[in-house]
C-alpha cells in the first residue's frame, strides 16, 4: 500500500442511493502516461452473501501501485452505502452507471476499464454499454452456471452482445461455472473476446488475496492490449 494514497468520497445514483467510494490513486503521478490511462472502476461481489468493496481494496491499490487510479465503491445497501441490495443485481446497475460517470467528471476520465468480480462481474457487464467511455470489460469468475443464473441469468445478453473487448478470467475448478459452461457462453459473444484459466483454482480462492498481484498483471496485459 506504501505507493498509492486513499481518498474517500460519497457518489449519489440516479435513484437517490448514496455509495460509499474510494479512490486510489499513485503517490507518483505521470501526468503526461496518465491522461492516457484509462481508470479501472472495480465491482464487488455478491452484496448478499458480504460481498463488499474491501474484497478489491489489494488489487486495487496495486493497480495504484502500477501507476493507474482505481475506484472500489460499495453497492447500495451495503457498508456505509445507502439503499437496499437487491437480489438478482438490477438496481444495482444504476451505481455501476453512477460511479463511471462520477469518475468520468471528476477525474476528466475519457477511458474507464470495468472489472467485475464474481456477482459483480454480470453486474458490471450489464453497465458496459451503458456508459460511453468504458472502453473494455475484465470479469473475475463470472457465475454462468445454472445455479447462478437463477439470478444472474438476465445479464448475460448486455455482455455477450457488447461489441467492446473482454475478458473472462476463472479457475479451472470454479463451483458455479465449469470451463464448458463458459465456452458455450462465449462462443456467442460479440467482438473481441479473451479467457484467461487458472488451473486448479476454485471461485473463492481466486477471490482471496493470495490472487490479487496476479488479477492485477492480468488486467494490466489486458489494458495494454486494448
Amino acid at each position: 500500500m506504501s505507493n498509492c494514497t486513499i481518498e474517500t468520497c460519497t457518489v449519489e445514483t440516479s435513484d437517490g442511493a448514496k455509495l460509499s467510494t474510494r479512490l486510489f490513486k499513485p503517490r507518483q503521478e505521470e501526468q503526461v502516461k496518465e491522461s492516457n490511462n484509462p481508470v479501472v472502476v472495480l465491482v464487488h461481489p455478491y452484496s448478499v452473501l458480504g460481498g463488499c468493496q474491501g474484497l478489491l481494496r489489494g488489487i486495487a491499490a496495486g493497480l495504484a501501485d502500477k501507476g493507474y487510479k482505481a475506484v472500489t465503491f460499495d453497492m447500495r445497501g451495503v457498508g456505509r452505502s445507502t439503499g437496499k441490495a437487491s437480489l438478482t443485481g438490477f438496481a444495482e446497475i444504476k451505481d455501476v452507471v453512477a460511479v463511471c460517470n462520477w469518475v468520468s467528471e471528476n477525474l476528466s476520465a475519457n477511458k474507464i476499464l470495468l472489472v467485475g468480480s464474481s456477482a459483480g462481474a454480470p453486474i458490471a457487464g450489464s453497465a458496459v454499454d451503458q456508459i460511453e467511455q468504458v472502453v473494455g470489460y475484465v470479469s473475475l469468475g463470472y457465475p454462468f452456471g445454472m445455479t447462478a443464473s437463477i439470478l444472474f441469468g438476465r445479464h448475460h445478453k448486455a455482455i455477450l452482445q457488447s461489441p467492446k473487448p473482454k475478458l473472462f478470467v476463472m479457475g479451472t475448478r470454479d463451483g458455479f461455472t465449469s470451463v464448458k459452461q463458459l465456452n458455450n457462453k462465449l462462443s456467442s459473444a460479440a467482438g473481441r473476446v479473451e479467457t484467461h484459466l487458472i488451473e486448479g483454482v476454485s471461485h473463492f480462492q481466486m477471490e482471496g488475496p493470495a490472487y490479487d498481484a496476479q488479477m492485477v498483471n492480468l488486467i494490466l496485459e489486458f489494458i495494454a492490449s486494448l
